[in-house]
């Protein structure tokens, strides 16, 4: 190369490296002023963090967060005025402090030529975000009212996250522990519930874990973390929750039936039995549980002891729709098993000794039906058992009846 020319290209370098040093610079000064162009002084900021020469210059990080400060602040201000902030201005540029400031702070901490490190914006950029602090509560809510659950995560968990932030080590004393602070444990729990929605499980998982036994909301946040971890596949975990969340709930029906489906889902009746007898003693005043009871031995083919276990629940709810459909279920296919036996019975005398306990049974079930639909009329098994009951003894008029009705006449 011709040594003008490169001489030439020296100059032209210096010349951008000269000028965004100076938009750094304009900028700066320009964002002091009472009334700047925020979106100008955006587009020059973002041109100097993309240019080379500066992109990796702490005094443009700094700047550009004080670009979206100085944005937030204008909002903020109107508060204080009795006017109403734009919040679709003032939470974004909220947003978008921190990661301009952290990249600043990263740069301001590199040792010079020296090996010192000579800070100049740490102490500036700690008092802004102290300042701040509060506010990522409210750009939290503003995010996940907007359904913007990931940026609702971000803020919400900044808010307890801040004190972990390296510019802060040693300066504890200006953060109360989550552990201590109820609001905190609030914003915790409120993160959590927009990681859930992102859908981020692990995010959700790692916080409800975080604040379960911190004395907040602790019997929902047991069954949030659950909800996680099934949701996520992870049938350990989801166990595991349950376990101690039936320990430390004993009234709490949620985490003793969810156990009892998993039992059964593994084949392990006598186990579900044991949860559900234990969950009983505790809470024996518990209709749901009886029933629930109930099904489990019908699903074990123990007929008996599953139609004692729901008459209980009857007992302590009469108007239990639910457990009034399962018992009428319970007969009328005790009913349907004993005809298709007497089908093949050639005896007639034992084929008739069958079939009357088929009418028996048939006959048990009505009542407990016809209840469960008066409760709901929504109960279409009630519908059809009924419908089916009457046409196999011969009730042509509530056959008609009851036929009407399954038709949706």
């Amino acid at each position: 190369m011709k040594k003008s020319a490169f001489t030439l290209a020296l100059c032209l370098i210096a010349g951008i490296s000269f000028g965004q040093k100076k938009v750094v610079s304009t900028v700066k000064n320009d964002i002091k002023g009472s009334n700047p162009n925020i979106e100008e002084a955006r587009t020059a900021i973002k041109g100097a963090l993309a240019n080379p020469e500066t992109e990796n210059d702490a005094e443009a990080w700094y700047i550009a967060g004080l670009v979206e400060n100085k944005q937030f602040d204008t909002e903020k201000v109107k508060e204080v005025m009795n006017l109403k902030p734009n919040e679709d201005v003032m939470y974004p540029a909220l947003d978008h402090i921190f990661p301009y400031f952290s990249k600043a702070d990263e740069l301001d901490q590199l040792p010079d030529e020296k090996g010192k490190v000579k800070s100049k914006y740490r102490k500036d950029i700690k008092s802004i975000m102290l300042a701040n602090r509060p506010y990522y509560i409210n750009a939290g809510s503003y995010f996940y009212e907007k359904e913007n659950y990931q940026k609702a995560y971000e803020n919400f968990r900044f808010y307890g996250d801040m004190a972990k932030l390296p510019m802060f080590a040693g300066d504890k004393d200006k953060f109360e522990a989550i552990a201590s602070d109820t609001n905190a444990i609030k914003i915790r729990y409120f993160a959590a519930l927009s990681a859930s929605q992102i859908p981020n499980h692990d995010a959700s998982i790692e916080l409800y874990n975080e604040i379960k036994d911190l004395g907040y909301n602790e019997n929902d946040i047991y069954k949030q973390l659950a909800s996680e971890y099934h949701q996520k596949g992870d049938t350990t975990g989801f166990v595991s929750v349950l376990e101690q969340g039936a320990a430390k709930f004993p009234e709490e029906s949620y985490f003793i039936l969810n156990l009892i489906n998993v039992n059964i889902g593994r084949g392990e009746v006598d186990q579900a039995i044991n949860y559900l007898q234990k969950a009983i003693a505790t809470s024996p005043g518990d209709a749901q549980l009886y029933d629930v009871l109930g099904l489990v031995y019908e699903n074990n083919k123990d007929a008996d002891n599953a139609i004692a276990s729901i008459k209980k629940s009857l007992e302590i709810n009469p108007d239990y729709a639910d457990a009034l459909s399962h018992l009428g279920r319970l007969y009328y296919n005790l009913g349907i098993e004993t005809r298709g036996t007497a089908d093949n019975i050639s005896d007639v005398k034992l084929y008739n000794a069958e079939m009357e306990k088929v009418e028996k049974y048939f006959n048990d079930a009505i009542p407990y039906f016809e209840k469960a639909y008066s409760l709901n009329p929504k109960d279409s098994d009630a519908v059809f058992a009924l419908r089916n009951i009457y046409y196999s003894l011969k009730n042509n008029t509530e056959y008609e009846k009851w036929d009407k009705i399954y038709s949706g006449e």
